[in-house]
């Protein structure tokens, strides 16, 4: 009787003496995941096709998208260029439109400052948007 206890113990320390390496084991793996040593502090970017001299807006419609307005604003608000596309469906998902555009408005802002100002039918941007396709 005294060899069954004595073995029933020994089994029993084992368990527990198993069962506290697991847990101290598990503890130590979940701190170190949940530990940052470092902070990441995220930036963001801006896209290169904003314009830090204004903004652009295009006006159009959805059953005639080749036809638009598109008006170019200083950063305060004031409007420097207008032009109006017709025959051309401006699409603002590529790149090379919104280089363009941004181009436009530089130049248009530029112009301007200095007291020149675009005629509104002097297509631009069609031209630009031409020679780009």
């Amino acid at each position: 009787m005294i060899s069954i206890a004595f073995t029933n113990k020994k089994s029993f320390m084992k368990k527990v003496i198993s069962s506290a390496i697991l847990i101290f084991l598990l503890s130590s793996i979940s701190i170190d995941s949940f530990s940052q040593e470092e902070e990441t502090v995220f930036t963001p970017t801006t896209p290169k096709w904003i314009s830090e001299k204004g903004f652009w807006q295009i006006e159009s419609n959805t059953k005639t998208p080749e036809n638009s307005i598109i008006y170019f604003f200083n950063n305060e608000g004031v409007l420097v260029y207008k032009e109006r596309i017709e025959g051309l469906v401006i699409n603002l998902k590529k790149k090379k439109v919104l280089m363009t555009l941004k181009k436009v408005l530089e130049q248009s802002v530029i112009a301007w400052e200095e007291g020149h100002s675009f005629d509104e039918n002097a297509k631009r941007i069609a031209t630009l948007f031409k020679k780009a396709w």
